[in-house]
């Protein structure tokens, strides 16, 4: 992500903010359209503010550690809520144990399938005479 863009700026275009994060604006407006982040307008034209860009960081954080919109949007309405910062943390650490523990299946599942691709592939080389890989 290229953070060329001074953190004292108060408002944003969408072009300002697709450019800096490396994403679409149809992306933009499609967490937009998910009630994600909430631009102010200006007649036809979306006004983004630090707030907005923040979210974007944390949607955009979310969706490359594999959470759902879904998640990402109970997380970030505790920030819209007279919420408590201990039950801002506590969804988070439970969001991160389920992630991590899908993670850890998914992880052993796929040691268990190269260990019985290779041993199958030996199997096979074995058979025919070619060299293991």
């Amino acid at each position: 992500m290229n953070r060329a863009e001074p953190e004292s700026r108060d408002l944003y275009a969408i072009a300002d903010l697709a450019r800096e994060f490396g994403i679409s604006t149809r992306t933009i407006r499609f967490y937009e359209a998910k009630g994600l982040i909430e631009p102010d307008r200006v007649g036809g034209t979306r006004v983004f503010r630090r707030r907005d860009r923040a979210r974007l960081i944390l949607i955009l954080r979310g969706k490359r550690l594999g959470f759902s919109l879904r998640d990402i949007s109970d997380y970030l309405s505790l920030y819209d809520a007279d919420r408590t910062q201990s039950a801002q943390v506590a969804l988070l650490l439970e969001k991160v144990d389920e992630r991590l523990a899908l993670l850890e299946r998914q992880k052993t599942d796929l040691e268990t399938t190269i260990s019985e691709l290779r041993e199958i592939r030996k199997l096979a080389a074995d058979r025919h005479g070619e060299p293991d890989a």
